[in-house]
């Protein structure tokens, strides 16, 4: 098993091209399941989207990879096609659950894992089975797994989700792609990863319009099924960078990326004292002489993301006074505390919130990562420790940043896979 160590105190200099988001890669993914031909392009290279393609071509999909251009050409001609998604593909991998609106739409039937992915918190799937079911989808749960079936075909319906669930608002879309009628989404998500899949759906024939968190779908009668699609780029590896630029960089410029999609981030950050220049697609981080402290609450978009929450907490440990990070997506999400405490840091979690006492010296040490971000955030920590930090289980970090070594080496970090 894969383990990094990371050498610390080197100061980070150069460029880093941002890759393709993988929260806007994997819900495209399952609406393929929807078309015929698709070529889907800036395409990030990580674990996630190995397993979603995985089950793509289980499903029954062909799939043909350009990895010298981050692409992907896939085809489905709707023979022999398999409804099932079985534990096997779905237990590594939240997302696969996503694959069950567009099966119950197009075939009107589905079996799906329930599915694995980051031991952060229940993240229950009762809001995607919530908005089904108000399709007219008949659902039950047998076995560990979900079986769905709408033997007359989905009927567009209006649905007010009770809490806001990116997940269950992707999968909404997704159903209603072949739905009868028109159907009304509210309280609905609206990150940029929905927004991306969106304009996928409409360049298939999808009428589709929103307004603040109401989404309107019409019923498909034009569909296109054929489409060229860019993945629009990760607001949180972005965010990653910029931070760890912001802990121990000189300069560092962060290319590839819309800055306007992140400016809640960059505007927290400028808060806490990191010098931020913007520029059409990218933006550069200078030296920071002195950081503040901050309060922060993790919110849906527009706020600040909960997916952030691990990496801002390590810069934290290095501002002047007392900071707190209150968690309000996901409960259990603390996990990387203890092993920032080991390396040094002073932070203290009750319930939801985090206090942060900084500014702490920290020093390497054998850590293990728990999710897919708490393991970046022992990645930043190691960049900014004294002495060598061993980062076990990175497995994870293989999930959801591609290249993350190649691109810290291109800016002089001391980083290396063992």
């Amino acid at each position: 098993m894969h383990k990094l160590i990371i050498k610390g105190k080197k100061e980070l200099n150069g460029k880093i091209s941002i890759s393709g988001s993988k929260n806007a890669t994997l819900p495209i993914l399952a609406a393929c399941i929807l078309s015929n031909h698709i070529k889907l392009h800036n395409v990030p290279l990580v674990k996630d989207i190995y397993t979603m393609v995985e089950l793509l071509e289980f499903i029954g999909l062909k799939i043909k990879k350009i990895k010298k251009k981050n692409s992907l050409e896939i085809s489905n001609n709707d023979i022999k096609i398999n409804t099932l998604a079985p534990y096997k593909l779905v237990k590594t991998m939240r997302a696969g659950i996503l694959v069950l609106g567009p099966l119950l739409t197009k075939y009107k039937r589905a079996k799906v894992s329930l599915p694995g992915g980051c031991a952060i918190g229940t993240r229950p799937v009762d809001l995607h089975l919530f908005a089904l079911k108000k399709f007219g989808a008949k659902i039950k749960i047998k076995d560990g797994y979900i079986i769905a079936e709408a033997k007359k075909g989905l009927r567009g319906s209006t649905i007010k989700f009770p809490s806001i669930s990116v997940g269950a608002t992707e999968n909404a879309l997704l159903a209603a792609f072949n739905a009868k009628g028109k159907t009304i989404l509210k309280n609905c998500a609206i990150e940029p990863e929905i927004k991306d899949l969106i304009s996928f759906l409409i360049k298939l024939g999808a009428n589709i319009k929103f307004s603040g968190r109401t989404i309107t779908i019409k019923e498909n009668i034009n569909k296109r099924l054929k489409a060229n699609h860019v993945v629009m780029f990760d607001r949180i590896e972005a965010g990653t960078y910029i931070i760890a630029s912001a802990l121990v960089g000189k300069k560092v410029i962060i290319d590839k990326i819309k800055p306007s999609i992140i400016n809640t981030e960059i505007n927290i950050l400028k808060k806490i004292g990191v010098k931020i220049k913007k520029d059409k697609s990218s933006i550069t981080i200078f030296k920071n002489k002195k950081l503040k402290k901050i309060n922060i609450l993790t919110k849906p978009y527009p706020g600040f993301p909960t997916d952030l929450q691990a990496q801002l907490m390590v810069l934290l440990t290095q501002s002047e006074g007392i900071s707190k990070i209150k968690e309000d997506i996901f409960e259990n999400r603390f996990m990387h505390v203890p092993e920032l405490n080991r390396m040094g840091a002073n932070i203290e979690t009750k319930n939801k919130i985090a206090i942060i006492r900084g500014p702490t010296k920290l020093t390497g040490a054998e850590v293990m990562a728990t999710d897919l971000r708490a393991s970046v955030s022992l990645v930043l920590a190691g960049l900014v420790a004294e002495k060598r930090t061993l980062i076990n289980r990175i497995y994870h970090l293989d999930r959801g940043y591609e290249s993350l070594e190649k691109k810290l080496k291109n800016c002089k970090a001391g980083v290396k896979r063992v």
